[in-house]
């Protein structure tokens, strides 16, 4: 086994070993090897184990911000961003586990990809390409592609639209060069404390649109509700594994007694919830997303302002004509399009009945929107 060479050449190697392997992810852990992520699968590097905290302060400290480390000490966690020689940038956080120093690296690529590349249905696009105010919010798990969504839908409208566009991340992933919009990141840590410090005065700032990394917490979500509402259009992602739970998450930020104000604001400004997984493909390495869409329309308002959340996913079932689809819609769409596997799918699937029977060409359409408009 070979000796590791000085930590600030071994980060260096080990970011460009990452790019050109097109991984995602690399996990460095004091007394394993370094393993990557490819495909949705890990992978261990062959390399010697890293030795101890401090090789491993000594890696990290070649790329964390000097202000930043207070913050580890404090806290045991940071997240910062680094751009490394192969052009690719890595969202990182450094955490403290059992005594040592811990860190997972996150590769964005330099490129933003577009919604084909994302292989998004075309009412992602759609959707973005007519509103003008209101609150999407992209959903799904942690590395689920929100961020390359989000992305995505930022890179179409700086195409396309004339705006003034506000960005608050932790940290910044994709860096926007401004085409038809005036574009302003702003990083957590670095331009500004926090997210409700973010947004306190974001209005003040004449933004047409702003865009959220992620809504954590109750300040942050009534904000992007209250910007939403006085016409700002409002795009945010948010930790969640279904629409359904989406719901749930956002009403989890208040107090019982605040969800009749909340339900009215999120009747009133709610354009789209966009939420996605992401699976492996028939062909090795390759990864799909499994998409569920709800989109704000005068019924979903109406259910969302009486309380009638259970009927959301039988609207989505029904809609499917203007965009809405669920999950297992979803699957049956990449199933008959053969680049995921039945199996897979069935893994995958939330209700493994519902999609053998839409396999099977079952529907009930007529009969669940007649009762839902009852």
């Amino acid at each position: 086994m070979h000796e590791l060479p000085m930590p600030e050449i071994e980060i260096k190697r080990l970011l460009d070993f990452v790019s050109k392997n097109d991984a995602s992810d690399l996990h460095l852990k004091v007394g394993y090897a370094p393993y990557l992520r490819i495909g949705g699968n890990l992978k261990k590097v062959e390399s010697p184990p890293i030795p101890d905290t401090h090789y491993m302060e000594q890696m990290i400290n070649t790329l964390l911000p000097p202000d930043r480390m207070a913050e580890y000490e404090k806290s045991g966690g940071v997240d910062f961003a680094v751009r490394s020689d192969s052009g690719d940038r890595f969202r990182i956080n450094v955490y403290r586990t059992g005594g040592n120093m811990h860190a997972a690296f996150r590769r964005v690529q330099n490129k933003i990809p577009d919604f084909e590349e994302l292989n998004l249905p075309e009412i992602y696009r759609e959707t973005i390409s007519k509103t003008l105010v209101g609150l999407i919010l992209v959903s799904g798990v942690t590395g689920s592609g929100k961020s390359s969504t989000l992305a995505a839908m930022l890179d179409y409208i700086n195409e396309h639209r004339n705006l003034h566009v506000i960005t608050i991340e932790d940290p910044v992933e994709y860096v926007f060069e401004p085409r038809n919009c005036i574009i302003s990141q702003r990083e957590i840590g670095i331009d500004v404390p926090t997210f409700p410090e973010a947004l306190r005065y974001v209005v003040r700032q004449d933004p047409d649109l702003i865009m959220i990394g992620e809504m954590r917490d109750k300040e942050t979500m009534l904000a992007a509700l209250m910007a939403a509402e006085t016409g700002h259009l409002v795009l945010g992602s948010i930790h969640s594994s279904d629409v359904q739970q989406t719901f749930s998450r956002l009403l989890e930020f208040f107090d019982r007694d605040e969800h009749t104000f909340i339900r009215s604001s999120l009747a009133n400004s709610l354009t789209a919830i966009m939420c996605q997984r992401l699976m492996p493909g028939v062909e090795e390495g390759t990864r799909f997303p499994a998409t569920e869409v709800l989109l704000g329309n005068s019924l979903v308002r109406e259910k969302i302002a009486r309380e009638e959340d259970e009927d959301i996913p039988s609207i989505m079932n029904v809609s499917t004509e203007e965009g809405m689809r669920s999950f297992t819609y979803s699957l049956v769409e990449l199933i008959k399009a053969e680049i995921v596997s039945r199996e897979v799918a069935m893994d995958y699937a939330p209700n493994r009945e519902g999609l053998i029977s839409m396999l099977k060409g079952i529907t009930s359409a007529e009969g669940l929107i007649g009762r839902l408009r009852t």
